[in-house]
């Protein structure tokens, strides 16, 4: 059954991405990142204004422990020691809850902040909010920002398997 469930939420998931169809973007590069408060998976309170004076690469993306979810995650977590090494801070976003997020960080060993936007505010804020037939989801998108607070890149289509060695390239290139 737990087979069945995931088969249909991956699904689910990979159709609100194929037919997700957003208004037109409001963020652009070099605009002021919106800024927010959420908690993550230890229950801490992070907001953006607090990496002031860092590169944050801010990844939306659906949900915990699905197979693209898992993947963009963990190639994150593979290549942290060079991103910390470029001065840049890793903040994971979806709309699942703190308990889930606890979950998929310790079940892969996530060594940066997952955030929860339960009611998808922040995703709205960032334009990577996303409904299907009443299913919620943050759309898998990242932004780059830079340590005065402005977006540097926006990415809305991602590859999971190869966003982290994306993101760092465009890091060394720029920093």
């Amino acid at each position: 059954m737990f087979f069945i469930n995931k088969v249909i939420y991956t699904t689910l998931i990979f159709l609100l991405m194929v037919f997700n169809v957003n208004a037109k973007d409001k963020l652009t590069v070099g605009a002021e990142a919106p800024n927010f408060t959420l908690s993550d998976q230890d229950n801490i309170k992070r907001t953006l204004d607090e990496y002031r004076g860092k590169w944050v690469v801010l990844y939306f993306y659906p949900k915990d422990d699905t197979p693209g979810c898992t993947t963009e995650a963990c190639s994150f977590r593979d290549n942290i020691e060079i991103i910390n090494n470029l001065n840049t801070t890793i903040l994971g976003v979806s709309v699942d809850s703190n308990e889930s997020h606890k979950e998929f960080s310790e079940k892969y060993s996530l060594p940066f902040p997952i955030l929860a936007d339960k009611d998808g505010e922040v995703a709205k804020s960032y334009d990577s909010f996303g409904s299907f037939v009443g299913f919620k989801y943050a759309s898998r998108h990242t932004f780059i920002i830079n340590p005065s607070g402005k977006i540097h890149k926006i990415y809305k289509k991602v590859n999971p398997s190869k966003h982290a060695a994306e993101i760092i390239a465009e890091l060394k290139n720029n920093i």
